[in-house]
């Protein structure tokens, strides 16, 4: 009974996408509550299934439903199946009840777009891929969800398409993503050539029989995977630019939901990375380095959703540093993962409140003082900031704190440099989230006589603080009594986990909490007058590389695409002067020899019977000199 239900966490929200996209203009009048409605019933039905797995034992936990038979030739066996264990249901209630909160805000948010039904389908087909992404029991499963993932995307990005700016940036998330896709697709057949299965139970059973080469083949063609849909280092630049969707997007997309596939899959993924050392180093080389990358990034950002989107770059890169500590690691990646999807979710609506209340200006030096105005956005948003920078009690406290502790811990230089780079991670983050407080809501008003900032209505506010709730409350009771990490280590720890404990809990946040203070302090010392309306233009070349994102593009632009283009003008040379022109030439000839036979058709009967004579003459010539 309970495992038949599972198809129906799928099959509501992707029905509800299904029904607006048919109706069209005809279901503007309800689309918004349909889609609404639709992901609130997969919520429901993701509790209710909860709530059966904890009356059973941890044994009997995982459920699986098999659809049917999806691809059957020769050894290569796939049926469509579904897995729910303890590690897909926290993504099933994270993906549904983040996303009901955010289809309750765009209901208000998106109320005088034409197209809402629309955009309410495609945030109904983005529920149901994600869900398809962490419910399918096999990599191929898997991967269904993933591109649908993709598509809901970009089509979510590219919604107001009419700017080409817009459109531009969701073609670049989704070519960008694509690289990716690819590295998804090598790890598969990977998985077939060396297991005979694209199952998780079947890759699983035979990881420990096969040799380390195809192992650290498919987790480096995994982590590539993850780092294109969690916008990891070096595949991370579509993210700032994904920005130009509608907020709600930014918050559901680019916070709570798909970024944190990448982190799902190298977790689901756990028994390939245990079984190869140096692909599971690499993952904790990428995450450090993409964690200093965003925040660095973060830094520079006078766009309020670019700032954000930086600091989910960052904050995805702890998760990915986690899982690449390996099983003392998982359950504080997916602890952080979960915190962050309430907190940063919050942040991302507070900063489309703030939007709705300054008339869609995003330039923070145009805000100001507006903590007066917006009352409870800003009470929200700075539960939130709070989490982000790890303040105890607040959520991320207690889940990148865990990181930290895990990485410092790892012991030798890679504790040394993977600490290192976390702590410093942490000093950064609390440096340029207190500048997007203090810019936003702190100072002196920054905008326009025009302006006239506001709270919210109800519907967009009530999200925000049911987010905030989980801000403070979310990292204590996963972590009481180690209560995740004991419901996850049926499907990520193996046997007993060895930690070693250089530093203890203690010491770990003192140290976190203290590099915490001098970022904060740091950036009240700078921006606590901050007056101008504009960017300084007389900033140190750090700020201006940081401002172009660490030239993230200008790398990409001088050695791949400048590059590509050449190779492709070169293709098109080629094929129009060599490979058409021998055609155009044997073309030309037949054309040529034509012509000059055609001259020969001059009407004349005489001509006519002086051919006939000379070839009657030669034929009978030939003839002769055969006989003889």
């Amino acid at each position: 009974m309970t495992s038949s239900l599972l198809v129906y966490l799928i099959a509501l929200p992707l029905a509800g996408a299904a029904i607006l996209l048919a109706a069209g203009k005809r279901s503007n009048s309800w689309g918004h509550l349909l889609g609404t409605a639709t992901s609130a019933a997969s919520f429901g039905v993701g509790a209710y299934l909860f709530t059966q797995m904890l009356g059973r034992a941890t044994s009997d936990r995982a459920i699986e439903q098999r659809l049917f038979s999806w691809i059957a030739v020769g050894k290569f066996q796939v049926d469509a199946g579904l897995l729910l264990d303890q590690l897909s249901i926290c993504f099933v209630l994270l993906i549904t009840g983040v996303g009901t909160l955010i289809h309750i805000y765009s209901i208000a948010y998106m109320s005088h777009d034409h197209d809402r039904r629309r955009f309410f389908a495609y945030l109904n087909l983005f529920i149901a891929a994600m869900l398809l992404l962490v419910l399918g029991n096999s990599y191929l499963n898997l991967y269904v969800g993933w591109e649908g993932v993709g598509l809901a995307s970009y089509l979510l990005i590219g919604f107001w398409n009419q700017k080409p700016t817009y459109a531009a940036a969701a073609k670049k998330a989704f070519v960008m993503n694509r690289i990716g896709d690819m590295g998804l697709s090598f790890a598969i057949m990977i998985a077939f050539a060396t297991f005979g299965t694209v199952s998780f139970a079947g890759v699983k059973e035979h990881a420990h029989h096969a040799s380390s080469t195809a192992l650290t083949a498919m987790g480096i063609m995994l982590l590539v995977a993850a780092a294109g849909k969690s916008a990891q280092f070096p595949l991370q630049a579509w993210l700032g630019d994904a920005m130009a969707g509608p907020t709600p997007v930014s918050a559901l997309i680019h916070a709570a939901t798909m970024v944190t596939a990448g982190v799902y899959l190298i977790t689901r993924s756990n028994f390939v990375f245990d079984a190869a050392p140096n692909a599971q180093l690499a993952v904790a080389i990428i995450g450090a380095i993409t964690l200093l990358f965003g925040a660095l990034v973060g830094t520079a950002k006078d766009d309020i959703k670019k700032a954000l989107a930086a600091s989910t770059m960052s904050q995805i890169g702890y998760m990915i540093l986690g899982t690449g500590l390996g099983a003392a690691g998982y359950a504080f990646a997916i602890m952080h993962l979960l915190t962050h999807g309430f907190f940063k979710a919050g942040m991302f609506l507070g900063a489309g409140s703030v939007m709705h209340g300054m008339d869609d200006e995003v330039n923070m030096r145009k805000y100001g003082g507006l903590a007066k105005f917006m009352p409870i956005t800003a009470v929200t948003f700075g539960f939130g900031y709070l989490a982000i920078i790890g303040v105890p009690p607040f959520a991320g406290f207690y889940s990148k704190d865990k990181i930290i502790e895990v990485a410092l811990n790892a012991g030798g230089a890679r504790g040394i440099l993977l600490g290192g780079a976390a702590l410093l991670g942490a000093a950064i983050t609390a440096f340029y989230m207190t500048r997007v407080v203090i810019l936003t809501f702190a100072g002196a008003k920054r905008w326009d006589a025009k302006a006239h900032p506001h709270e919210s209505p109800v519907l967009m506010w009530l999200p925000m603080a049911i987010l905030a709730i989980g801000s403070i409350t979310s990292g204590y009771f996963f972590s009481r009594g180690d209560a995740l990490r004991n419901w996850l280590a049926p499907v990520v720890e193996h046997g007993h986990v060895e930690e070693q404990e250089l530093l203890s809990p203690e010491v770990t946040s003192l140290l976190a909490l203290g590099l915490v203070l001098i970022g904060v302090a740091i950036a009240v010392l700078k921006y606590r007058r901050e007056v101008a309306d504009t960017a300084p233009t007389n900033v140190s070349i750090f700020t201006k590389i940081a401002r172009r994102d660490l030239l993230q593009d200008d790398f990409n632009e001088a050695v791949f695409m400048r590059p590509g283009q050449a190779i492709t003008s070169g293709l098109v040379s080629v094929d129009e002067k060599v490979i058409d022109g021998a055609v155009r030439g044997v073309g030309a000839m037949t054309l040529g020899s034509g012509s000059a036979i055609r001259t020969t058709q001059n009407g004349y009967v005489r001509s006519y019977a002086a051919a006939i004579l000379i070839g009657a003459i030669l034929l009978i010539g030939a003839i002769w000199v055969v006989v003889q």
